[in-house]
């Protein structure tokens, strides 16, 4: 049994090696690689929801969550830290469009970021002046630029809470990112104190404020994220299928198992792989129909569509965590040393499933 439209077909053979090559000295210096970042660079990997009119990919949902999985499957690392500043760079649908050029021409412009409102922003004349910290931005020791939410302070009195982005110049970068897995994610803390910006660096999260008239700036960012989240749990999970299959057929050879041995073998694979593949079907087909209704304009109400979405990101998640969980004690020790492949991945999908958009079920 196969794993159905297995993710590797989504890049070429050159490009996993480049990205598996240097996946374990990414992890010991606790940063992506330069030939890993060059070769993101050189397929726009991190403009895959950049507007085509500031040199983005503008990929359709779909295709844009196909290769995110792909690109973990290759290194949970890799395709985590696309993932974030991916999702931070839609943010440009949103951004005034001189910005926008200003700050995409860079062909390694790369958006890091938090969505939780950990900052103050005070109107100061023609602009604001911003405090706070924020944790956990992935992609952050290679970023050109930092997006995060702040709580507005106006003179009538009524906080709202807004996204800002900041250049990396501006920012202090606090070393926070101590954790068993994604460790080349860089996903450090960052802070400014007492910055000015000028009014157009803040921006408004809303389909009726998008400065790009495009799908893709009419979806809701809420099932964008948790679509892209869902898949990076699937694909570390088929990467940890992979790996298990190779010490599974390694074992029936070197082992001498027994013949009930084997078929518990089998079992356990065949079951992982089943259920990914089930849960991975509706869930593309959900995401799919989701997208279409954003497609010429929304002509029906798109919402039940959206909390299928929401509803299979946590599932599918779930389902990939536990066939890893099933799949790990039959790997033996080499799965629990910490230099191996197949424990890379074990910490990755046990890391990045903390995210909580993906741990509480929807109210």
């Amino acid at each position: 049994m196969e794993i159905t439209q297995h993710p590797s077909r989504q890049l070429k053979a050159d490009q996993v090696a480049i990205i598996r090559d240097h996946a374990q000295p990414a992890e010991k210096a606790g940063k992506l690689q330069p030939a890993q970042l060059q070769l993101a660079y050189q397929q726009n990997w991190f403009k895959m929801l950049v507007p085509w009119a500031y040199q983005g990919l503008e990929l359709s949902l779909p295709d844009e969550v196909r290769l995110i999985e792909a690109l973990s499957w290759a290194d949970g690392s890799l395709g985590w830290a696309v993932t974030l500043c991916t999702g931070a760079g839609w943010f440009g649908g949103f951004l005034d469009a001189e910005l926008s050029n200003r700050i995409f021409a860079d062909p390694k412009v790369c958006l890091a970021g938090s969505g939780a409102a950990n900052g103050t922003a005070i109107l100061d004349g023609e602009g604001y002046r911003v405090s706070g910290t924020w944790k956990y931005a992935s992609g952050a020791l290679h970023a050109t630029h930092f997006t995060a939410n702040c709580i507005i302070n106006s003179p009538d009195g009524k906080p709202e809470v807004g996204p800002f982005i900041f250049d990396k110049k501006d920012v202090t970068i606090l070393q926070a990112w101590n954790y068993s897995g994604m460790v080349a994610t860089g996903s450090h803390s960052f802070e400014v104190k007492d910055l000015y910006v000028a009014a157009d660096r803040c921006f408004r999260i809303d389909p009726s404020f998008a400065i790009i008239k495009q799908p893709l700036y009419q979806y809701p960012f809420h099932q964008l994220a948790e679509a892209t989240l869902a898949v990076n749990i699937s694909g570390l999970a088929i990467h940890f299928i992979d790996l298990a299959e190779k010490i599974f057929a390694e074992k029936k050879i070197e082992k001498a198992l027994s013949e009930s041995q084997q078929l518990e073998l089998g079992h356990v694979l065949e079951h992982a792989i089943t259920q990914i593949n089930k849960v991975r079907s509706v869930f593309y087909v959900a995401l799919y129909q989701s997208w279409t209704d954003y497609l010429g304009g929304v002509k029906a109400d798109p919402e039940p569509h959206l909390q299928k979405v929401s509803k299979l990101s946590r599932k599918l998640a779930k389902i990939s965590l536990q066939a890893v969980d099933e799949l790990y004690p039959y790997c033996g020790l080499l799965a629990a040393s910490a230099t191996s492949d197949i424990n890379r991945v074990w910490r990755d999908i046990h890391t990045a499933s903390q995210h909580s958009l993906l741990t509480f079920a929807e109210k």
